[in-house]
């Protein structure tokens, strides 16, 4: 069996425009052009493709099934001209980008939005590590772009844009005995506390502890779920918790010795060393842009 990219298109232009004529001045071509290619395709195939009984063709049974297939194939090989097109120009095949938890969901949505229409042909890989951890494997060169929350001491191998501050509320279960009072900090230390884990012993890892009685979580979403079952209380991204506080399945005791949430600054890392491709360049600097 052989057939050409040419007979598939004809084929898919014919069902669009419902005529081989049409389809020949869409395809730019001499409707004797475009006939051949669809009576060769139907030979190659073995397959009837029309019912050229009436004033138009019409699909047979066997043409409906084999055009689900044809527009696949038409498809996959404009993706293929346009990955081609962009390694011609420049542009890298692939992307990784590790995203620190901190970063809102809404403006990493509209980032990855903003970056398919642009890079549509770059395979991209998203992770999530947690505050150094995405330091460490941009420094490995594990991933091209880092975001992450500020580090107190940063590798000079790295370069560095802050992005702003992302406000933590500190929360709790409706029946945990924090809830419904002033809390001082006292109080904060008396009952656990459920803490972002990275998989490294570090002096960023402890910043935000408070308690004696500490649970180690890889995931601030995985926190939030234990703090609505009173296993303990939280600091957590005000973006991640503000669902199950405005459905009252979390709430956000008023501290004593601070009226105002506690921010923690975020920041774009990148390796100094390592030339950024078009693609990462773009992104890099679409994410300043939004800082």
């Amino acid at each position: 069996m052989s057939f050409s990219f040419e007979q598939l298109q004809a084929f898919v232009a014919t069902v669009d425009t419902g005529s081989f004529s049409a389809a020949a001045r869409r395809l730019g071509k001499a409707q004797s052009v475009v006939s051949t290619a669809v009576a060769n395709l139907e030979i190659d195939l073995d397959n009837s493709l029309f019912l050229r009984s009436g004033r138009y063709p019409r699909l047979t049974p066997a043409g409906e099934r084999l055009l689900v297939e044809a527009r696949v194939i038409l498809e996959r090989c404009e993706h293929f001209r346009g990955v081609a097109k962009s390694l011609g120009e420049g542009v890298e095949s692939r992307l990784v980008l590790a995203v620190d938890e901190l970063y809102p969901s809404p403006w990493l949505g509209q980032l990855m939005d903003d970056f398919a229409r642009q890079f549509p042909s770059v395979e991209l890989e998203l992770l999530f590590p947690l505050m150094e951890d995405v330091s460490r494997m941009v420094l490995e060169e594990r991933v091209d772009l880092g975001i992450m929350w500020r580090q107190e001491i940063l590798s000079p191998s790295l370069g560095f844009h802050a992005l702003g501050w992302v406000p933590m509320k500190i929360v709790c279960a409706p029946g945990h005995a924090l809830a419904g009072q002033r809390v001082g900090w006292e109080e904060l230390k008396r009952h656990r506390q459920l803490m972002v884990a990275t998989r490294n012993d570090s002096e960023e890892k402890v910043r935000l502890r408070v308690a004696a009685d500490v649970w180690w979580v890889e995931s601030h979403w995985v926190i939030v779920e234990l703090v609505q079952r009173n296993l303990g209380w939280a600091f957590v991204p005000e973006h991640v918790v503000a669902g199950a506080l405005d459905h009252g399945l979390l709430v956000s005791p008023a501290l004593e010795f601070d009226d105002q949430d506690w921010p923690v600054a975020l920041e774009l890392v990148w390796h100094k060393q390592r030339p950024l491709g078009k693609a990462a360049a773009w992104l890099k600097h679409a994410v300043i842009g939004r800082g």
